[in-house]
């Protein structure tokens, strides 16, 4: 089993910056990806990012050139760094966590842009 915490989300003013947190525990030396997605109010879950072994990481456009994802060094960590939010990026955050055989989801941190 993984446990996946996420922390770091907030009310932020539209051209701010917020640092999303995920930390993955348990059996994490299988983990081959960790990525972050978003839903908002009526909508469905959409990728954001996402952080795959080796390097390779995949954006959503609608972010591309704001948000950044990064992996921590012990690899069970991951992180989003959001610049130049929008109204639009106001969403509940989930980090998702993909091992062998398995996908885990933590419970979401609420992220809202709004002046």
């Amino acid at each position: 089993q993984v446990q996946v915490v996420e922390s770091g989300g907030g009310l932020v003013q539209p051209g701010g910056s917020l640092r999303l947190t995920c930390v993955a525990s348990g059996m994490v030396l299988t983990i081959r990806s960790m990525g972050w997605y978003r839903q908002a109010p009526g909508k469905q879950r959409e990728l954001v990012a996402v952080a795959i072994s080796g390097g390779i990481t995949n954006y959503a456009d609608s972010v591309k050139g704001r948000f950044t994802i990064s992996r921590g060094n012990a690899k069970n960590m991951v992180y989003l760094q959001m610049n130049m939010l929008k109204p639009e990026d106001t969403a509940v955050y989930y980090c998702n966590v993909d091992r062998v055989g398995s996908t885990y989801w933590g419970q979401g941190t609420q992220v809202t842009v709004s002046s």
